[in-house]
């Protein structure tokens, strides 16, 4: 199954991960009701992969890469039929990051959505383009660098798409001030 060995080929960028060992039940002392662990909505980020319910998240997939290893992350769901919906930002303004968030998805598949996340650093937020793999990102990348101010490396037409050409701010940073 194509979906199964998308996950694999994802699993594969990042070592494997330790086995999570649930905490037993407490037994309960007379007349009290036995205390089980919490059941965790979702479980730790695995070495940059998580596996959620779709249901419950929206999408299948969650990946965190340093910005060295988006093209390589990229260019497997481009191999194995994915289309790109969306890029947009995050400003973590108190951790100095900036992240860009990329959102994937299949035709042929019901639920399968992939979501894969990179964070730079705010004074010099450079993440490399994509649009070569996926040129449609073109555009979405221009609407991200006009409102977080994030710099597609290797973009080859990166100017305002909805901002005035002399615009020098970027209004969706949480620090901008009209």
């Amino acid at each position: 199954m194509i979906k199964d060995t998308v996950k694999q080929a994802l699993r594969d960028l990042f070592p494997e991960p330790e086995p999570v060992v649930e905490a037993p039940a407490v037994e309960a002392a007379e007349g009290e009701e036995e205390k089980k662990p919490a059941k965790k909505k979702e479980g730790p980020r695995v070495n940059g992969v998580i596996e959620r319910n779709h249901a419950e998240h929206g999408y299948d997939i969650d990946v965190q890469c340093d910005p060295g290893e988006l093209l390589a992350v990229v260019m497997i769901l481009d191999k194995a039929g994915f289309f790109l919906e969306s890029i947009t930002g995050v400003d973590w303004i108190k951790e100095n990051q900036l992240e860009s968030v990329y959102d994937f998805s299949r035709y042929d598949f019901d639920t399968c959505r992939v979501v894969i996340r990179t964070r730079t650093s705010r004074s010099e937020p450079k993440i490399p383009t994509i649009s070569k793999i996926y040129p449609g990102a073109g555009w979405h990348e221009r609407e991200t660098h006009d409102f977080f101010g994030i710099k597609f490396d290797g973009h080859p037409h990166l100017v305002p798409l909805l901002l005035p050409e002399d615009a020098d701010f970027h209004p969706l940073l949480k620090d901008f001030k009209p």
